[in-house]
C-alpha cells in the first residue's frame, strides 16, 4: 500500500462513511461553538471603539466600568467555549480512532493473506487524521467563514480600511494556495519513502540473529541509508518550502498591520474616521488573517491528512467488508475437496491443480511431496486462509466461502511450518489470546502432551514468552503452537510439518497427541515425511508440480510409491534418497507403531 498513488477524488467506503455520520453531532457543536467564539470576539474591537469615541470624550468612568465588565464576561465565555471546542475535537479524534483502527487491523490481516503487508501504515494514517482533527488545524477550517465577515466589518468602517483587509486576506489565501501546491508531491514522497525505510529497518530488526551472526548489518544499514537519504530529502525539501512560504506570511502579516494602522491614521487626519475605528479595523484585521495565518502554519498537517484520508479510502475500497453468511451449525469435521486449483496472486502460475480428496472425521491425511509441490498453499485453503481459483473445500458440506471467518476459526486448529506467538503468556498463547477457561487451556496442553513442558518454565502458564515467542526454543514454541491448535472445539486440525524442530521426545508426544485426536474424532490433515507421523495417516495425498501424483489408502500408496520409485529410479519423483528405500522405511515403522499402539 506504501506505493499507492491517490489519483482523483474516491467515494468514502461505508465502514468510513458509517464512522464520520456518527460525528455530526460532534462537528456541529464544534461549529456551532466557532460561530460564538467568533461573534464575541467582537467584543475587544467594539470595546476599544467605545472607550476611544465616547468614554474618553465623555469622561464617564461607570460607562468605562460597565463596558469592561461585559468586556470581561465575553472574553471569559469565549474562552471556555473555545477550550471546549477544543477538548471535543479532540475527543472525536480519540473516538474515530477508537473506532476505524479495529477495521483497518481486520483488513490489514486480509491484505497481508494477499502479500499486502500495509495494515500496520493504515494504522499510522489513522493516527495522522486523528492528530489534524485534535489541533488547532481543525478550528482554523471552522473560523475561516468569519474571514469575509470581518472584512465586512471593517469595510463598514471605512471602504478604503476594508480594501486593505480584503487584499490581505487575499494574499495571504494565494500564499496558503501556494504552500499547497509546491509541498504537496514532496510530502507525499517523504511518505512513501519513509514507509519503506521503516520496513526495512523493521525486518533487519526482526531478523537480528542472522544479522549478526553473518555480519549483515553493514549491508542492511547501506541500504537503509539510502532510502532514508531519500525521506531526508523529500522532507527538507517540503519543509523548506514551507518554512519560506511562512517566513512570507510573517511578512505579510507585519506590513498589513501597519498598512491598516498607516491608512487608519491618514483617514482620521482627514477626519473621514475617528481613533477609536482606526484602533477596531486593526484589531478587526488580526482577527480576521487569523485563521488563515493558522491553517498555513498547520498545513503540513493538513496535506499529510488529507493524504492519510486518500489512502485509507484506497484501501477500505481494497478490501471491502466481508459479506455475512448465517452461522452454521457446529461441524463434525467431514473435509471435501472437489477439483481444487490456486494460482499465485497477480496472474502468477498455477501452484495446485486439479486436487480432490476426502477426509471423515476421525481420519488423518497424510501430504507429502518435494518442496515446491504446494503443500503448504493446500493447508492454507483448507483452513480458509486463502481462496481456490476452482473447486471448493467444503466442511460438512459446506463451502468455506460460506462460513464466517470468525465462526470457521472456532473449529479449526493450524499450526504452521514457522510457529509465530504473540507477546503474552503461555496460558494467553494457547487460549488464542481470549481470557480463556483455565480448564480448557489445560486440557489443550494435556492433549498436545506439552503439560510437563510448561510446568518446568519459570511462572508455569503463566510466563512470559516475549513478542513471536523469543523466550522458548523452536522445538517449545512448536509444541506449544500444537496445543493452541486443539484447544477448544478444534474439529478440523491441519498441522504443517509439526515435527521440524522436534526432538525424539517431542516426537513420540506428537505421535501419541494424534492418536488421541483420531479418537475424538478430530480430522487430521499433516505435512511431513516422517515415518512418526505417516504411522497416523489412514490416507495419503502425495504432490508433485502442484497436481495429485499419488492418493488413497496410506498402504496401497506408500507400496506404490516404492514400486514406481524403484522402477523408475527417479529421485525428483519422490522426496526418498534411494529409490523406494524411505517407502519401505515408512512402511514398516508405520505397521510396527500401529502394533504397538494396539497392544
Amino acid at each position: 500500500m506504501s506505493n499507492r498513488k491517490i489519483s482523483g477524488v474516491r467515494p468514502t467506503p461505508p465502514q468510513m462513511a458509517a464512522v464520520l455520520r456518527e460525528c455530526r453531532s460532534a462537528f456541529r457543536t464544534v461549529a456551532a461553538f466557532s460561530f460564538v467564539i467568533n461573534i464575541l470576539m467582537l467584543a475587544t474591537p467594539l470595546f476599544m471603539l467605545q472607550v476611544m469615541d465616547r468614554v474618553l470624550r465623555s469622561g464617564r468612568v461607570e460607562t468605562l466600568v460597565l463596558l469592561a465588565l461585559i468586556t470581561c464576561v465575553a472574553i471569559l465565555v469565549m474562552s471556555v467555549l473555545d477550550t471546549l471546542r477544543a477538548s471535543i475535537a479532540m475527543r472525536t479524534g480519540a473516538w474515530i480512532n477508537e473506532q476505524l483502527s479495529p477495521v483497518f487491523i481486520e483488513t490489514g490481516v486480509r491484505a497481508a493473506l494477499k502479500g499486502d503487508h500495509g495494515g500496520a501504515e493504515a494504522l499510522r494514517d489513522l493516527g495522522e487524521i486523528q492528530s489534524f482533527i485534535a489541533t488547532q488545524g481543525m478550528s482554523a477550517f471552522f473560523d475561516s467563514p468569519w474571514v469575509p465577515i470581518f472584512v465586512g466589518f471593517i469595510w463598514f468602517l471605512h471602504p478604503y480600511l476594508g480594501t486593505v483587509a480584503l487584499l490581505s486576506a487575499l494574499a495571504l489565501f494565494a500564499l496558503s494556495l501556494a504552500n499547497e501546491w509546491m509541498t504537496r508531491a514532496p510530502t507525499q514522497a517523504a511518505h512513501t519513502a519513509q514507509t519503506e525505510a521503516m520496513q526495512l529497518a523493521d525486518v533487519t530488526m526482526r531478523n537480528a540473529e542472522v544479522v549478526r551472526a553473518m555480519a549483515l548489518l553493514p549491508a542492511m544499514m547501506a541500504r537503509w541509508r539510502i532510502v532514508n537519504a531519500d525521506v531526508t530529502a523529500a522532507y527538507q525539501m517540503a519543509g523548506e518550502t514551507a518554512g519560506r512560504i511562512l517566513s512570507l506570511t510573517k511578512f505579510v502579516r507585519s506590513f498589513v498591520q501597519v498598512a491598516i494602522l498607516g491608512v487608519g491614521a491618514w483617514l482620521v487626519v482627514q477626519n473621514a474616521i475617528t481613533t477609536g475605528a482606526m484602533i477596531a479595523a486593526a484589531i478587526l484585521l488580526g482577527r480576521a488573517l487569523a485563521p488563515v495565518e493558522m491553517a498555513i502554519g498547520g498545513w503540513k498537517t493538513f496535506v499529510s491528512a488529507r493524504l492519510a484520508y486518500g489512502r485509507l479510502c484506497e484501501h477500505l475500497t481494497e478490501y471491502p467488508p466481508e459479506v455475512r453468511h448465517p452461522a452454521l451449525p457446529q461441524p463434525e469435521g467431514h473435509v471435501s475437496v472437489e477439483g481444487l486449483s490456486y494460482a499465485a496472486p497477480n496472474n502468477g502460475p498455477m501452484l495446485l491443480k486439479d486436487i480432490s480428496f476426502d477426509i471423515r472425521p476421525g481420519e488423518a491425511l497424510a501430504i507429502i511431496g518435494p518442496s515446491g509441490a504446494g503443500k503448504s498453499t493446500l493447508c492454507r485453503l483448507l483452513v480458509g486462509l486463502t481462496m481456490p481459483a476452482e473447486g471448493a473445500v467444503r466442511l460438512d458440506g459446506s463451502d468455506l466461502r460460506h462460513w464466517q471467518s470468525d465462526e470457521l476459526g472456532r473449529y479449526i486448529g493450524f499450526l504452521p511450518q514457522d510457529v509465530e506467538l504473540f507477546p503474552g503468556t503461555v496460558q494467553d498463547n494457547i487460549a488464542r489470546m481470549w481470557a480463556g477457561d483455565d480448564e480448557a487451556v489445560v486440557d489443550a496442553a494435556v492433549r498436545a502432551r506439552v503439560h510437563p513442558l510448561i510446568q518446568r518454565l519459570p511462572n508455569g502458564y503463566a510466563t512470559w514468552i516475549g513478542d513471536g515467542g523469543i523466550r522458548l526454543s523452536g522445538g517449545q514454541r512448536q509444541r506449544i503452537g500444537l496445543a493452541r491448535a486443539v484447544f477448544g472445539e478444534a474439529r478440523v486440525i491441519v498441522l504443517d510439518e509439526p515435527n521440524a524442530n522436534l526432538d525424539q521426545a517431542g516426537e513420540s508426544a506428537l505421535a501419541d497427541t494424534l492418536k488421541d485426536l483420531k479418537r475424538r474424532g478430530c480430522t487430521l490433515v499433516i505435512v511431513g515425511h516422517r515415518p512418526s507421523t505417516l504411522a497416523q495417516a489412514d490416507k495419503v495425498l502425495v504432490l508433485n508440480n502442484g497436481a495429485m501424483a499419488m492418493y488413497g489408502s496410506r498402504d496401497t500408496v506408500l507400496k506404490a510409491w516404492s514400486e514406481a520409485s524403484a522402477n523408475t529410479g527417479n529421485a525428483d519423483a519422490v522426496p526418498m534418497r534411494r529409490p523406494g528405500s524411505l517407502a519401505n522405511a515408512l512402511t514398516r515403522s508405520a505397521d510396527h507403531q500401529i502394533e504397538a499402539g494396539a497392544s
